[in-house]
């Protein structure tokens, strides 16, 4: 194994009725007044928002609600956060919903602490340095940005996507309860499961070694997420399988996947991110398009790990094998697996290439990911 340091202090209520706590954690904090972040409606028609509202006036804390956050979160929009984090002098952002909702919190977060343009920390020329203390209570299980020090926002004008990363943005208390993701629909859980499956993926893969311990660890996060998401969705109501896959989502990028490993990259989240960026597509989505055309290409780079993931997924011998039945999968639970089938054409190809290394550049991947290489992976995923 690499030499690592491991760090991660976030901490998770899990189970039922968990989201009850929220007022008295923020309470016990001298936490006074929270932005409120959430989506559009559905926090609304399930009863979570009420029970959150309740929980904190309960205990005389202020909120100032920011809704209206989208699926891909955009720079505009976040941009409002700040302004109204900075303007009621918050104490912390409480973020209510999926990855979405907690990397546009995590990011207002950082803009509320500093007088710095906010998109300079995600081109990677300013250098994060503090920010308010973050408060999830999650509602789709797939992105692990409850348990890590991630976030990813979309600036709408110059079609970017881009990630921060700092030990500043990791939540201080996630709080999980399988049963807020029941109303979760069946195409969503099935991007959340590409998503989850791709973040273990990525190391595994590119990594110059990967010791045992973590093969099994990340191997067995691939075959929860396939078991669980299809109890999923023959039963969406199916408590148990709703916990493991949460659990695991948050397993998958809270750092335990990547220690130990030699090297590593995450290309397949650097072009799906352009894909997103471009078309607006559901993140886990433009993955599940990615992963079999870049397996694809990649496979020769590293076939003992390719021709081990064959074997230990799906008891096949052979790298191409493996490729064809994680694509089938993927399939087979709803998710796209071309460009074709969410409507883009052959001649947009090159358009996605040059965002996608534009990524790769800030990411100081673009050595190996030229605008050839990346034009080339994208034909894979043509039909």
């Amino acid at each position: 194994m690499e030499n690592f340091e491991f760090y991660n202090p976030t901490k998770i209520l899990f189970g039922k009725d968990t989201e009850k706590k929220i007022g008295k954690i923020l309470a016990k904090d001298d936490i006074e007044r929270v932005l409120f972040l959430y989506g559009k409606s559905s926090i609304k028609e399930t009863g979570l928002y009420d029970k959150v509202v309740r929980a904190l006036k309960e205990e005389d804390i202020e909120y100032i609600e920011h809704r209206g956050v989208k699926p891909n979160p955009v720079l505009s929009h976040t941009r409002e956060g700040i302004e109204k984090a900075k303007r009621y002098n918050v104490d912390a952002i409480l973020a209510v919903g999926g990855g979405s909702v907690i990397d546009e919190g995590k990011t207002i977060a950082v803009g509320a602490k500093t007088d710095k343009d906010i998109w300079d920390f995600f081109r990677r020329e300013k250098e994060i340095k503090k920010a308010l203390p973050i408060y999830v209570i999650l509602t789709v299980a797939a992105t692990g940005s409850e348990m890590n020090g991630y976030a990813v926002i979309t600036n709408e004008d110059t079609n970017e996507k881009l990630s921060i990363s700092s030990p500043h943005i990791y939540p201080r208390v996630s709080i999980l309860n399988p049963e807020l993701t029941f109303t979760v629909p069946p195409r969503y859980q099935a991007y959340a499961a590409v998503d989850v499956i791709a973040h273990v993926i990525e190391y595994y893969f590119t990594g110059q070694h990967c010791p045992n311990l973590q093969n099994r660890f990340i191997e067995g996060i691939i075959k929860t997420v396939m078991d669980t998401t299809n109890s999923i969705l023959r039963d969406q109501r199916d408590y148990n399988a709703r916990a493991e896959f949460m659990w695991t989502a948050t397993l998958a990028l809270n750092g335990l996947s990547q220690v130990g490993i030699k090297g590593g990259e995450f290309p397949n989240h650097m072009i799906a991110h352009a894909l997103g960026a471009l078309y607006d597509i559901p993140h886990g989505a433009c993955l599940s398009i990615v992963i079999p055309a870049w397996m694809k290409w990649y496979k020769d780079k590293n076939s003992h790990q390719f021709r081990r993931f064959a074997e230990k997924i799906f008891n096949l011998s052979d790298e191409e094998g493996g490729i064809k039945a994680i694509k089938a999968w993927f399939s087979e639970i709803g998710a796209p697996v071309n460009l074709k089938e969410v409507g883009i054409e052959e001649g947009e190809i090159e358009k996605i290439a040059t965002n996608a290394h534009n990524i790769a550049t800030v990411w100081k991947m673009d050595k190996t990911y030229t605008k050839e290489v990346l034009t080339e992976i994208l034909k894979n995923a043509k039909d």
